[in-house]
């Protein structure tokens, strides 16, 4: 069978918190990936340059951040968790229905800035649930929950297409650009900036026909909410709802559950039915004293997780937000509709390689050939940087290869730490700042010196995750021979003093029989 028939039995006691876990992360990836395919429409609607715009990822990104700090603290009860994740995704939807309201670039901010406490909070309390639950049959769980991100990005830009306005097109560097980038060079001698007849757009008069494809969002996300309210009527966690004892396991359940695997230990659930297994908010992280005295391998671990995720999230995030620019421009000057696709296509891509990897990574989590592949497709995307075919191919294969680096990297952090510490949250924390640092970075770098920029970035920002998760693989094998090593000699301490040899044991009990023959004797003479 391909999946453990234990794992299946877990899934099933766990079927309705799992699926509600994942339908969250569908919120999720509405949210994270509109942006790309709408930038120039919500530039034109509020009158803002490529510059201005650019901080609105900024803010969604920055709270998304404090979003993911502060996530785990809603995880010590059920309760608070369904609670979280309910207002955070009826939260998204109500950013959806008011976005073509804000006419200025301020707001927008502001809005996108809620929404990105929200994909925050939402985040770090689906990933470290399913974690907790599954700990180290996670990976497969992991895999399916980042695969409703992706198809909650898919989506959205396929909404969104149909209402793409013509008429901004007008005022980016399709129309008034006049050279075209030879070589990586002359690029950043003469670079293809995104011009505009004016420091800012003009706003448009009329409501964008981009407004429909929000609010069409906001009601294919309304479901969400309802389905995480659902689970809390069903566990009984809503003040009129009278509390009940919750469901017994029978025994074939109860035996599968308990038959763990060979090396894996089984903490006990709380009254909440958690597993807790240290994580946290970022903040009571740093604050753990069951953590003082670990080797520093172990930290160093959490931290070059972290810059693995840093980056690889970064290019995810920048390449699904400029790649629309980068089409619309020269040299490419692909029609709008058409540069559209692509945003699908690299969502489409990312959907198919996390549901391809649910039973591929059942045996095998380690993303070292994921990274290699970004890498490669990165380096010829850079290389055929005119040629109109590869950049549909490349878009393709870069969604394949980096879509399974973050759920795999957390699976395989977590299994190399024990599932102790706060290696969850700390990775979804940094993946969040690398999100945020990198989309601020190249939308800059766009500005001053054009849209080929974006992909020097993105290789060189990918050759240092490779790096980084090198070191994360040798930083593994110390950090388990310094805790092999500790472990044995904590085995030696607490094991208990050898016995006496048979021969010392005999000879007390030969003096005790001769004693007792001698008062036999006694007793009869």
């Amino acid at each position: 069978m391909l999946i453990e028939e234990r794992i299946l039995t877990l899934f099933r006691r766990n079927c309705q918190h799992t699926l509600t876990y994942w339908s969250v992360f569908f919120s999720f990836g509405l949210s994270i990936a509109f942006l790309g395919p709408t930038i120039l429409d919500l530039k034109c609607q509020t009158g803002s340059t490529l510059q201005e715009i650019t901080w609105v990822f900024f803010s969604q990104q920055l709270c998304l951040l404090i979003g993911s700090s502060i996530g785990g603290a809603f995880t010590k009860t059920l309760f608070w968790a369904l609670i979280a994740l309910f207002l955070s995704s009826l939260i998204i939807s109500v950013v959806f229905a008011i976005i073509p309201l804000c006419y200025n670039v301020l707001l927008l901010a502001v809005a996108m800035a809620v929404s990105g406490l929200a994909m925050g909070i939402i985040d770090t309390i689906a990933n470290i649930q399913l974690v907790s639950i599954y700990k180290k049959d996670s990976a497969i769980f992991l895999q399916a929950l980042h695969f409703f991100i992706g198809l909650g990005a898919l989506v959205s830009p396929l909404i969104a297409d149909p209402f793409i306005s013509e008429h901004c097109l007008g005022s980016n560097s399709t129309e008034n650009a006049t050279e075209i980038i030879h070589h990586f060079r002359s690029s950043f001698r003469s670079p293809v900036i995104l011009a505009e007849n004016s420091p800012h757009s003009e706003p448009v008069e009329e409501k964008a026909n981009v407004a429909y494809a929000f609010w069409i969002m906001a009601l294919i996300n309304l479901p969400v909410p309802i389905v995480v309210f659902v689970l809390m009527y069903q566990e009984k966690l809503l003040p009129f709802c009278p509390n009940s004892t919750p469901r017994l396991l029978d025994k074939d359940e109860l035996a599968m559950e308990t038959k763990a695997p060979e090396g894996t230990e089984i903490s006990e659930p709380d009254d909440a039915g958690f597993h807790h297994g240290g994580h946290g908010n970022i903040f009571s992280c740093c604050m753990n004293g069951s953590l003082r005295g670990l080797p520093v391998t172990f930290f160093g671990i959490h931290i070059l997780g972290g810059l693995v995720l840093f980056m690889t999230e970064g290019i995810m995030g920048v390449y699904a937000g400029f790649v629309y620019t980068y089409a619309v421009s020269a040299p490419m000057s692909l029609h709008a509709k058409m540069a559209a696709y692509l945003n699908c296509i690299f969502w489409a891509a990312v959907t198919a390689g996390r549901l391809v990897s649910i039973p591929l990574f059942y045996y095998y989590t380690a993303p070292l050939l994921l990274s290699a592949g970004v890498i490669v497709t990165l380096l010829l995307l850079l290389i055929l940087y005119t040629n109109r075919v590869f950049l549909f191919v490349g878009t393709t294969l870069l969604g394949l290869f980096i879509s399974s680096v973050f759920p795999c990297l957390v699976a395989y952090t977590e299994d190399i730490l024990e599932y102790r510490g706060c290696a969850t949250t700390v990775l979804v924390t940094t993946a969040g700042m690398g999100e945020m640092t990198l989309q601020v970075l190249v939308g800059s770098l766009i500005q001053k010196k054009g849209t080929y920029s974006f992909l020097v970035c993105g290789l060189g920002t990918g050759c240092l995750g490779f790096v980084f998760f090198l070191s994360v693989i040798l930083c593994n094998r110390i950090h388990r021979n310094l805790t092999g090593a500790s472990k044995k000699a904590a085995m030696v301490e607490a094991s208990p003093a050898p016995a006496p040899p048979a021969s010392e044991k005999a000879a007390p009990e030969q003096k005790v029989a001769v004693k007792q023959t001698e008062s036999i004797k006694y007793d009869s003479g």
